[in-house]
């Protein structure tokens, strides 16, 4: 008996990953965080399934039908939002199942901020502008901020912030923000990415507050830096001609051309 826990991605049901549709197709018990997975992934159940929502249950509940189903020497796929690396209450299940000797497996599914970037057409990243992008959120009821993770702080970096959890807190977020940015760094809200009713607002950090719908609660995502406006950045040095490569050594006297040999001359 293995536990799958399994990222269900975003928001659209085609963006679980193949290897999450197999082990949810082959699991007789599945639980699912219902209150952010979508139920047309529960068409991949199989017939008889016992499909049981967390949403209102608690730890102990969960790990108890875990262990109902372990008895019983049934897999389960466990089923959480996104990816699971990032804001999923997956560690505490994990370390009660290492308590209890229980296996269990990770899948990764497709983030949020990933998602939220592809609505938008943007890459986070472009040379000389911004190299990093931070994934963070404020505080809130469920999890304080450790010391030292502030937005000011990883503002100083001048990286890209992905801000999670936070449409609550939208005037902490810009009060935060622009001493390090500026009121004209640009700002981008994706509601609900690649769900059927996404919504998109895009403004300044002066200009934000006064944009935003505060019916946009909850699984609202926070994108601020230069990235998201920037056109006069350099190109990558990946492609440009007379760049020396392992997959397009420059001359025979490149290091790379011999490797590019014995590989099949790629």
């Amino acid at each position: 008996m293995t536990v799958h826990f399994i990222g269900a991605g975003p928001g659209a049901p085609d963006l679980l990953t193949l290897r999450g549709r197999d082990l949810i197709a082959a699991c007789p018990v599945c639980l699912y965080a219902g209150s952010l997975v979508p139920e047309e992934i529960l068409k991949h159940c199989p017939k008889g399934a016992r499909i049981i929502n967390t949403a209102p249950l608690s730890l102990d509940e969960i790990m108890q039908e875990i262990q109902t189903a372990n008895a019983a020497g049934q897999d389960v796929a466990r089923l959480h939002s996104g990816d699971l690396s990032v804001w999923s209450a997956m560690g505490e299940q994990l370390r009660r199942l290492r308590e209890l000797g229980i296996p269990y497996s990770v899948t990764p599914g497709v983030p949020s901020f990933a998602a939220a970037a592809a609505t938008l057409g943007q890459e986070l990243t472009l040379p000389g502008v911004a190299q990093s992008v931070v994934l963070t959120r404020t505080p809130g009821r469920a999890s304080a901020m450790p010391e030292g993770e502030t937005l000011a702080n990883f503002a100083r970096t001048g990286a890209t912030l992905a801000i999670h959890l936070s449409i609550h807190n939208l005037a902490q977020v810009v009060e935060s923000l622009t001493p390090h940015y500026g009121e004209e760094c640009p700002v981008a809200i994706v509601w609900r990415a690649s769900w059927p009713d996404e919504h998109v607002l895009r403004g300044r950090l002066s200009t934000v507050e006064s944009l935003i719908d505060h019916t946009l609660q909850r699984t609202a995502l926070i994108l601020v830096g230069p990235v998201l406006e920037s056109e006069d950045f350099q190109e990558s040095s990946l492609y440009a001609v007379g760049y020396d490569r392992r997959f397009r050594p420059q001359s025979a006297d490149s290091p790379f051309a011999s490797s590019t040999d014995e590989e099949g001359g790629a």
